[in-house]
């Protein structure tokens, strides 16, 4: 499995969800965090670690930020 360098989520508010964003190198994903819309920040950050292993990446726990927004804080 390789190792994605980071992941940032953060609420989208188009389409009222949120999103991680995983960076392996150059490369960018997003991809949406289903069931997510009122969760705490160690829900948020275990369910990009789930998406990123999915993706086939692991991802250090210490490496993923959860960007929150005024609608969207805790």
């Amino acid at each position: 499995m390789l190792r994605a360098d980071q992941a940032r989520v953060g609420w989208n508010p188009d389409k009222k969800r949120w999103e991680v964003r995983i960076q392996v190198g150059g490369e960018v994903m997003k991809r949406p965090l289903v069931g997510a819309a009122a969760a705490d920040e160690a829900s948020l950050k275990s369910q990009a670690i789930d998406v990123a292993k999915d993706e086939g990446y692991a991802l250090d726990p210490a490496n993923v930020s959860v960007e929150r927004t005024s609608s969207h804080a805790a």
